[in-house]
């Protein structure tokens, strides 16, 4: 038996590519999983990504200190990426490599560390390399050490006192909310007119106002211009119309979105297409140009979540083991959550996209400190936010939902499984919900409607 031939090799540890590396171990199958870092591996999310940012903002939220956050947050992904390693490296079908991959031709991928390197040969091969920060071309923003992406601002052990966020997106606001509530003085860039653009005026506006309470400044319809250091710190010059201003910090964080990790692959050699945007492209069952070679995560674009990566195993799977049948057409209302305080969780369409589109609309909305059925946000303290509910006024079925509340992460996925089988509004406002919860807001909320 060949040892470098396999009948599987994964490029890549994140979530989709290590379900697969894992079910395929399972059933026998000789498989090698890549990863350049030790650093790394399970991938984006439990090392750099939602479980240590998420573990900052709780710690944020329930006053811990900084250097006691960035401890505690340093000892949960250590023992994660572990428990990830072991997970893998303890199967005997399953090998894991650490070094950067590249192919050679379509079956064969170079695995470099240092000096040292060897080929291996799959008869499948997923790439499942995720994505990473996109440095927008500032002058002075490369060359200076005072600027970070989340990456590395997730690890810094000082607080800085005063940070700047380049760009009102989901990675900045939620940086803002984090080192807001920690204590620093925050200042958000963006170049859009309002944060949130993808999201209906009113609830972008309430997710503003939540940020504003906190502390963070807004600097919007602004253009960063240039960084220059000074004895003052990172001095940040921006156009915002006719007018200039700075804005001097302690730290930049640039959160200007991210772009598919291809860079240094070699995808040309083993004849895989990217689309114009540098992400791999795949057909609707994750085929590249290459009919043995899948991406799945990040890398192939679109939706960046864990979760989404997780479905694009199961649709991987299904070819390589099931009847070939799944595909993304399936998915349906795809949820998310923004993980301010409260956080801000949504599904489906926008009031705005759904009158575009032409449904008749009505809307079910309030705020949530005016939701009686809602003690649990009482309790909790947490009033801030608000509930939106738009519907199809025809078939009062949910067309999309917005909820800016205390749980709102794990409300949206009852919205979401609704959506999916029809469920009407009305069954959601009728329903019978524990006492006292956040859930049993739907009964007022529903029953609160608008055209």
């Amino acid at each position: 038996m060949d040892d470098t031939h396999f009948d599987l090799v994964v490029i890549g540890f994140g979530r989709g590519g290590k379900t697969l590396a894992a079910a395929m171990g399972r059933r026998g199958k000789r498989v090698a999983v890549i990863e350049r870092s030790a650093q790394m591996y399970g991938g984006t999310c439990p090392n750099v990504g939602c479980v240590p940012t998420k573990s900052l903002i709780h710690h944020a939220e329930t006053g811990a200190g900084h250097g006691e956050a960035v401890e505690k947050t340093r000892n949960l992904t250590t023992r994660l990426r572990g428990i990830n390693f072991f997970i893998l490296d303890t199967m005997d079908s399953v090998t894991v490599l650490t070094g950067r991959a590249a192919f050679v031709d379509p079956k064969t991928v170079e695995v470099s560390a240092g000096c040292d390197s060897m080929t291996v040969t799959g008869d499948t091969i997923i790439i499942d390399t995720g994505a990473e920060p996109v440095l927008p071309a500032i002058p002075g923003l490369a060359a200076s050490t005072r600027v970070h992406t989340s990456t590395d601002l997730i690890g810094r052990d000082n607080l800085p006192r005063r940070l700047a966020v380049l760009g009102g997106g989901h990675v900045g606001i939620e940086f803002a909310s984090m080192f807001a509530q920690f204590g620093s003085e925050v200042t958000v860039l963006d170049q859009a007119p309002r944060i949130l653009g993808h999201e209906d005026d009113d609830v972008a506006a309430a997710a503003e106002q939540v940020l504003a309470d906190t502390g963070v400044r807004f600097v919007l319809g602004a253009q960063v211009i240039g960084l220059s250091e000074t004895a003052e710190g990172a001095e940040l010059d921006y156009r915002q119309g006719d007018a200039g201003g700075t804005v001097v910090v302690d730290a930049v964080l640039v959160a200007a979105g991210r772009k598919p990790a291809t860079e240094g692959l070699r995808l040309d050699l083993a004849g895989v297409a990217t689309t114009p945007g540098g992400a791999v492209e795949v057909d609707d069952q994750l085929r590249t140009s290459q009919p043995h070679i899948f991406a799945v995560g990040d890398v192939k674009g679109g939706p960046q979540f864990t979760y989404v990566s997780l479905d694009d195993s199961r649709i991987v799977a299904d070819q390589l083991t099931g009847l070939g049948t799944r595909s993304t057409a399936d998915r349906v209302h795809i949820p998310y959550a923004l993980f301010l305080t409260p956080p801000l969780a949504r599904v489906g369409l926008t009031e705005r996209d759904a009158r575009e589109q032409g449904y008749a609309v009505k809307v079910a909305e309030k705020a949530v400190a005016d939701v009686v059925a809602m003690p649990k946000a009482k309790i909790l303290g947490e009033t801030r936010g608000l509930m939106k509910f738009v519907i199809d006024a025809k078939t009062d079925l949910i067309l999309g939902a917005a909820l800016l509340s205390v749980d709102a992460q794990e409300l949206i996925n009852l919205v979401t499984l609704a959506m999916r089988h029809g469920v009407t509004a009305g069954d959601l406002r009728d329903g019978i919900y524990t006492h006292p919860s956040s859930t049993e807001a739907f009964n007022e909320v529903l029953a609160a409607t608008r055209s």
